[in-house]
């Protein structure tokens, strides 16, 4: 039985719950920020590390390799032991990571401090769940809703501010800044957010934390150098066999241990694995606009179709999708509170798809990429907040982190897919520009297109959840509890 009671002195009233919402979902946002921070050093870390462009490209890799085997893991850790001190913990090791980076020199503790930034990813889904353990019912929609947009938020306000302060300051400056936001969050969490008394108590199950670990390693590193290394190359074919095999033995694992890392019973719950399979979607369809709009403003004027523009100007013109998903959060939540997550949902599939539609057109004039901008924004910011509302209605408040953080993951593989799909066709739809080869107008409508029509499959796959789904948790137990039996 889930040991559903709090250490003595942990829990306390929830009087403010705007308070707790404000600091989770800025918490969600520093840690989002982390996406983007190395974006505009991208060039010049081959200089400034002394490495070559491949190597230096794992600092983008390591970070997305630690955010994919963390997130899960902590997740069922803070169902277990406690998930105010697991997001603290989390938050802590982004100090240190960011410090690591900042103090770095040389390529080897660049790539261990991003490393460390990645491993506090799961404060997001972490968030979530608290808010579902400690508001008042009628907060939950809205508050889910912002944090799970902070994911977007931190992701596309953060490049203007990296990109104004790598040109300003020494690029250091960035890390230290990421450890001082940091570190002010750990400090909000820790005065202002309660622990929650819902536990499962229980033993951690470690096989099926390194199976699963080793399952995603192979997975994702297949995925995100495939390109580099050659798709049909010994090495990459060796990882994604690695991985079917992998993930394959440990499925079997779960579902045959007592104590499993994540519960496979509950995860192929209809509501659980349509949304799960909508988030891999989702994910691949968010990508392509981090992809398409910089490279479309940064390239010559010359090309015709590229604008000439700084990674400034890049940052100003797609943080307005991080402000419209804020504002779209009480939207989603009265959409949900009314018609239903499912409908929130496809309302946002609609919209994402909406938007690559007219970015496939509109790609001529900056105005219309911050109109494609925000249109984006509006639709993750609907889908984004809907998709936390389905996963809790149908979990146990008892595993409601580890069920938040693999939905987080699902979305996280399909931008990892995205990032691999988008690099082939730039790399080999290419036009000659002074004897150098750049990406055609034509490979961005391919991936604008592509992007539409993953939107349009997210639609699809989200008809198949159920028309009605329950407000909260605890109307979804004794259904859990029941197939469990």
């Amino acid at each position: 039985m889930p040991d559903n009671t709090a250490e003595p002195g942990e829990t306390t009233p929830v009087s403010r719950p705007n308070v707790i919402v404000a600091v989770l979902a800025i918490a969600g946002i520093g840690v989002s920020l982390m996406q983007t921070l190395v974006i505009p050093l991208l060039p010049e870390l081959p200089r400034l590390l002394d490495a070559s462009a491949s190597d230096t490209s794992w600092a983008v890799t390591a970070t997305l390799l630690a955010a994919a085997i963390a997130t899960p893991v902590v997740g069922r850790l803070g169902d277990m032991f406690g998930k105010r001190r697991m997001l603290l913990a989390s938050l802590a090791v982004l100090v240190a990571g960011s410090v690591v980076a900042a103090l770095s020199q040389s390529l080897a503790p660049m790539v261990v401090g991003r490393a460390m930034q990645g491993l506090a990813a799961g404060v997001i889904p972490l968030g979530i769940s608290i808010m579902r353990d400690e508001l008042p019912k009628e907060r939950m929609a809205s508050a889910m809703a912002l944090m799970s947009g902070s994911l977007g938020v931190g992701g596309a306000l953060g490049l203007p501010a990296a990109a104004f302060l790598a040109d300003n300051a020494d690029w250091h400056v960035l890390f230290w800044a990421s450890a001082g936001m940091a570190a002010v969050c750990f400090a909000l969490v820790a005065r202002l957010v309660p622990e929650s008394s819902v536990r499962t108590g229980g033993r951690f199950d470690g096989v099926g934390a390194v199976g699963l670990s080793i399952g995603l390693l192979a997975l994702l590193l297949a995925v995100s150098k495939g390109a580099d290394w050659g798709w049909t190359e010994p090495l990459t074919l060796g990882l994604l066999v690695l991985a079917v095999v992998t993930f394959l033995a440990w499925g079997r694992w779960e579902l045959r241990t007592r104590e499993p890392l994540v519960d496979l019973r509950t995860t192929v719950r209809r509501q659980v694995l349509v949304t799960d399979l909508a988030s891999v979607v989702f994910g691949f369809s968010m990508l392509a606009m981090s992809l398409v709009l910089p490279q479309l403003l940064q390239l010559p004027e010359a090309t015709g179709y590229g604008m000439g523009q700084s990674m400034l100007a890049v940052g100003l013109v797609m943080a307005p999708s991080g402000l419209v998903m804020v504002a779209m959060a009480p939207i989603s939540a009265r959409i949900t509170d009314t018609k239903g997550p499912k409908t929130t949902l496809m309302s946002g599939a609609v919209i994402v798809a909406a938007a690559y539609g007219l970015g496939a057109v509109l790609m001529s004039e900056i105005w219309q990429l911050v109109l494609v901008s925000a249109l984006m924004g509006a639709g993750i910011g609907l889908a984004y907040g809907a998709m936390p509302a389905l996963i809790m209605a149908a979990t146990p408040r008892s595993e409601t982190a580890a069920a938040n953080s693999l939905n987080t993951l699902m979305r996280s593989i399909g931008t990892s897919v995205a990032s691999a799909v988008a690099g082939v066709i730039l790399a080999h739809m290419t036009t000659d520009f002074g004897g150098v080869a750049l990406p055609s107008q034509d490979a961005f409508r391919l991936i604008m297109g592509i992007a539409a029509g993953a939107a349009l499959v997210a639609l699809a796959i989200a008809a198949f959840l159920p028309r009605h789904t329950a407000a909260g948790a605890a109307e979804a137990e004794p259904a859990l509890a029941g197939s469990r039996a």
